[in-house]
């Protein structure tokens, strides 16, 4: 149970930001979506209907849950399947909020300051809490999905990850819409604390349906010697997305790497960044994101690295093939140095495919659609050999299946 006093600071301030827009993105007009039911009961992911166990299976999500630590599944806003194999804790978050004090994770590293935000805090549906138990290492992935399965939805998850003093855990999530679906609202606030010599792992998968707009807010908090890698995929148009994660190296020695791969299609509209502060001695931090805008998208690429403290390292790349003349793309790539004994560093590029490029692989047989589709993947492709070996194989298995798409 929260205390009376987080409580009600939480709700005072969700009142004062609840018409308030974000500094960034398309403003929304909530009233034009609403809470649903899922009405969905089910014993395994196995019993789901041929249509939603398609979505799943599409953004990597493995229903017969073969190689998985755990599944948590949501749908619109009920938690309808938790199931976990291992000595990691995993449930609902409102069953968390009852069982555990956690005033001291809850809205600790999300700031409520807009709308979105403050809508998930007054309408809370639902969400997860994962807690690794410390020197707990499970490196077979644990899988999440939060899918949307009615029409204007809105879909407001708050989820809470704690591992604890060496542990590990990895976790491949998915977020996506039923076949039917075109439009909806996703608000999801995330908070994860990856405590001393801890390290998490966070891949996601979104494929959204073409009028649904997404708003995830996110903080992550890193003590000594802790990790945090997130992988970031986005293939498949989408209305809007706006997201802005900060992480906190805090500790000594603490590490993030954020890798985003974003191809804007249709009227796609999306703004996504990162923000690493390095406060932590000779803690590091790597900003990478690819982004293609095609067709009429736009695509804003945000990178800021602060320099708190001596002895920190950080480098930021950003990317961009832009392939319509009426889609755009915009790279903000920024440094905050705040100490002399730094090093920090940034690299950004925007062009087009290369001619040369196209005209070989022709040469040796392609279509010019297979050449470019071709050029696209290897663009796309960013080297995962930070990660696990059966977790890189998930998550290349994940990007096979996005990119073919395309």
């Amino acid at each position: 149970m929260l205390s009376k006093e987080k409580t009600l600071k939480i709700k005072k301030t969700a009142e004062k930001y609840r018409n308030v827009p974000a500094p960034h993105g398309e403003d929304i007009d909530l009233n034009e979506y609403k809470i649903n039911k899922s009405d969905v009961i089910i014993d395994s992911l196995e019993d789901l209907d041929r249509e939603y166990r398609s979505q799943l299976e599409n953004i990597g999500i493995n229903v017969k849950e073969e190689n998985t630590s755990g599944s948590y599944l949501q749908i619109n806003n009920e938690a309808v399947y938790s199931h976990v194999q291992s000595k990691i804790e995993m449930m609902p978050i409102s069953e968390a909020l009852k069982k555990y004090d956690l005033d001291e994770y809850y809205w600790n590293l999300v700031e409520i300051k807009d709308k979105y935000s403050a809508r998930a805090a007054l309408e809370l549906t639902e969400g997860f809490f994962i807690r690794v138990p410390k020197g707990v290492k499970e490196t077979i992935p644990l899988q999440t999905c939060l899918l949307i399965g009615k029409e204007h939805s809105s879909q407001n998850a708050h989820n809470i990850i704690i591992v604890e003093e060496g542990g590990e855990l990895n976790i491949i999530t998915g977020c996506t819409t039923s076949a039917h679906v075109k439009s909806g609202l996703h608000i999801g606030i995330s908070e994860f604390y990856i405590k001393k010599n801890g390290k998490l792992t966070y891949t996601m998968v979104h494929d959204w349906g073409e009028n649904v707009h997404v708003r995830p807010r996110t903080g992550v908090y890193i003590e000594e010697n802790g990790v945090f890698i997130n992988n970031y995929v986005i293939t498949t148009p989408v209305k809007s997305v706006q997201s802005y994660p900060t992480i906190y190296c805090e500790g000594d020695n603490s590490k993030a790497t954020l890798q985003t791969i974003v191809y804007g299609k249709g009227q796609s509209v999306i703004d996504l960044g990162s923000k690493v502060v390095l406060s932590g001695k000779y803690s590091s931090a790597d900003i990478i994101s690819r982004s293609i805008a095609d067709d009429t998208s736009e695509i804003v690429a945000r990178g800021l690295l602060v320099g708190k403290e001596e002895e920190i390292k950080g480098h930021l790349e950003c990317k961009g093939l832009i392939i319509s003349d009426e889609s755009r793309l915009y790279a903000v790539p920024e440094l905050d140095a705040r100490k002399a004994n730094i090093d920090l560093s940034h690299e950004a590029a925007v062009g087009k495919i290369a001619e040369d490029q196209l005209i070989y692989l022709m040469s040796r047989g392609l279509t010019e659609d297979e050449a470019v589709s071709l050029i696209i993947k290897g663009f796309l492709s960013i080297d995962l050999s930070g990660l696990p070996p059966n977790l890189a194989k998930s998550v290349e298995r994940i990007m096979d299946m996005t990119l073919d798409s395309i």
